[in-house]
């Protein structure tokens, strides 16, 4: 059986409780099919939270999934590969639903019913089923920290602002790449020293095999642009903050390799999809391009997943490769590896404690409960909050790019990006 519900003393000042949504490989790093492989074999979510409880800035922990057949296994997992190698860390947490129950889509409503308001939520689940889980918490007041894509609807992203705003609740988007040192230096030169935007290309893979993992909701619930091409999309629109808006989005597609053996994705699966976007700079009117490319066809190469970006302003230009810090290793069982420690260092401390706290994949989720904290003690606000973090108000624009590039997909045409007569998104016409 599932750990019952701690008895819940009164939030502390200084902390918060949390219910993680979502129990696959990004939160607790456990892969349930022993043939699929993981890139993050320890999680991210869980791990950070669980040193986050050790530091005191978080009280209970509870794991929200739709089957708790997996539990025995999680916490096997955990205990093995986070407690015994960061010098017993606690790695205790309520589970919902029951070992016993095999399936419950809505668990995650009796663990959010269990927290409090003030106490925070990270929703890491399918894509198609993150509106309905982070309504169902902003109502009760609880903080939310949401996966990218939030939602895959510019209707559904702007209802989720309206009410965040009414139930006075931080919901932030874990675009952890904006912590990333190299592409918060690029966003600053991007936004102030290089002139109009001209030019922005991206280009994001994970290789084939992840598949094996991805079948169960790709081509189903979501796609590879939602899925990847969001990073870069919202690192570009962050840099285009006050500088330029985006006006047409046009796709193009590659498939073939994720509909066929062994991976078996439903009919019309893409393998790549490219979104071309005009852009205007907003004080010269100046037209400027982007070309977002995402796959999940790519080879096995000596990094999981290829990301870069290149940006070319009137005045400069800057060439980001987040995948190749310089830093290699190579080993018998592994081979050749290009490593990015900077996101997440998993190696424990001297004192033999979690020491990734630097990683800019912890300082993402450190951030929203640093200041989910911070607007419980009425030490800041919403408005304060919106022009420092990705929040839902601020990353609008993000959605409502892949949205326009799923529409152009399906529909064939370029798509037009809605704005009100004040210069507003506003939703697309149905």
């Amino acid at each position: 059986m599932s750990a019952p519900a701690s008895k819940r003393s009164k939030t502390a000042a200084s902390t918060v409780s949390a219910v993680l949504c979502g129990t696959g490989e990004y939160t607790t790093g456990y892969v349930h099919n022993t043939g699929s492989k993981s890139d993050k074999k320890v999680g991210v979510i869980g791990l950070c939270f669980f040193e986050l409880r050790r530091l005191g800035k978080v009280q209970d922990i509870a794991l929200a999934g739709t089957n708790g057949t997996k539990f025995p296994g999680i916490r096997a997992h955990l205990d093995k590969n986070i407690s015994k190698v960061y010098n017993g860390l606690n790695v205790e947490c309520a589970t919902y639903p029951s070992d016993t129950t095999g399936r419950d889509a809505v668990a995650y409503k009796i663990a959010l019913d269990a927290a409090k308001p003030g106490d925070v939520a990270t929703i890491f689940t399918p894509d198609d089923t993150h509106y309905e889980i982070c309504k169902y918490a902003i109502e009760k007041g609880i903080h939310v920290l949401v996966t990218k894509p939030p939602v895959k609807k510019l209707s559904e992203h702007l209802e989720l602002v309206r009410l965040a705003k009414k139930h006075k609740v931080l919901v932030m988007v874990e675009y952890h790449k904006r912590w990333d040192p190299i592409y918060r230096d690029a966003r600053f030169r991007a936004n102030t020293k290089l002139g109009d935007f001209s030019f922005f290309q991206s280009f994001m893979s994970q290789p084939k095999f992840q598949l094996e993992t991805f079948r169960a909701w790709a081509g189903k619930s979501s796609d590879i642009s939602y899925y990847l091409n969001s990073h870069h999309i919202d690192i570009h629109c962050w840099a285009m903050q006050g500088k330029a808006t985006p006006t047409t989005v046009t796709a193009s597609i590659a498939g073939g390799v994720a509909t066929g053996e062994p991976f078996n994705c439903p009919a019309g699966t893409e393998d790549t999809i490219t979104l071309l976007t005009n852009w205007t700079n907003t004080e010269s009117g100046n037209p400027g391009t982007a070309l977002y490319t995402a796959s999940w066809s790519a080879p096995k190469a000596d990094v999981h997943s290829q990301q870069r970006f290149h940006y070319m302003g009137h005045e400069g230009e800057i060439v980001a490769d987040q995948a190749h810090r310089g830093y290699t290793c190579t080993t018998h069982d592994d081979g050749y590896n290009s490593i990015n420690p900077i996101y997440m260092a998993y190696l424990p401390g001297a004192d033999g404690h979690f020491a990734g706290q630097h990683g800019y994949g912890y300082k993402s989720i450190e951030s929203f409960v640093n200041a989910a904290i911070a607007l419980n003690n009425g030490e800041t606000t919403l408005e304060a909050l919106d022009l420092q973090l990705p929040t839902l108000a601020t990353t609008a624009i993000t959605t409502a790019i892949l949205e326009a590039g799923r529409r152009s997909t399906d529909e064939k045409r370029a798509i037009t990006i809605p704005y009100d007569k004040d210069g507003n998104l506003c939703d697309f016409p149905q």
